[in-house]
């Protein structure tokens, strides 16, 4: 699919579930490994994403990126310095760049969260498939070499730059189609 087609995808599912389509959107592509963001119906840039490791799943400790259509729920992380780490969405006082490699073997949650609510019932809400409850995010990483592959737990990573730039200028309520394509 090009451009034009992912944002004609947003407005469908939207139509579907009678969701009224907001000023800026988001689609991530997983098999891409992309996400494209637009804003008034226009594609405004493309940003290379981590998705998880294990397969597409909206089930509870999958560990897999859920599908279906989201908005960002809450934003957390307003002027940390770029790199802080996050834990339980509190920073930790540490920074990813000032680590030793064997620090950033784990994949941290840095620099910026915007966290997902899932919009589909019995898709990506309720018990045991919640993407809200399950703490899925669009978080800044540590191993920014690794984007372009998946390599997280569920989130969809992004470089920190990318993170800050999107946090900044992406309102609470946008929607986030994902799917495996």
């Amino acid at each position: 699919m090009d451009v034009t087609s992912y944002y004609q995808r947003i407005l469908a599912v939207c139509k579907q579930r009678q969701v009224k389509p907001t000023e800026h959107a988001f689609y991530v592509s997983i098999g891409e490994q992309k996400l494209y963001a637009y804003i008034d119906e226009k594609h405004r840039k493309t940003y290379t994403v981590s998705t998880s490791r294990q397969p597409p799943s909206c089930v509870e400790n999958s560990l897999g990126t859920p599908t279906g259509l989201h908005q960002i729920d809450e934003k957390i992380g307003d002027n940390l310095p770029t790199g802080t780490v996050l834990k339980g969405r509190v920073p930790t006082g540490k920074n990813c760049y000032q680590q030793d490699a064997s620090e950033n073997e784990e994949n941290l949650i840095t620099t910026r969260i915007l966290w997902l609510r899932g919009l589909e019932n019995s898709v990506n809400v309720g018990s045991g498939i919640d993407t809200h409850d399950r703490y899925i995010y669009l978080h800044g990483t540590n191993q920014e070499d690794r984007l372009g592959t998946p390599n997280s737990h569920g989130c969809i990573l992004l470089s920190n730059v990318d993170a800050i730039e999107l946090f900044d200028t992406t309102p609470c309520g946008t929607l986030v189609l994902i799917e495996n394509v």
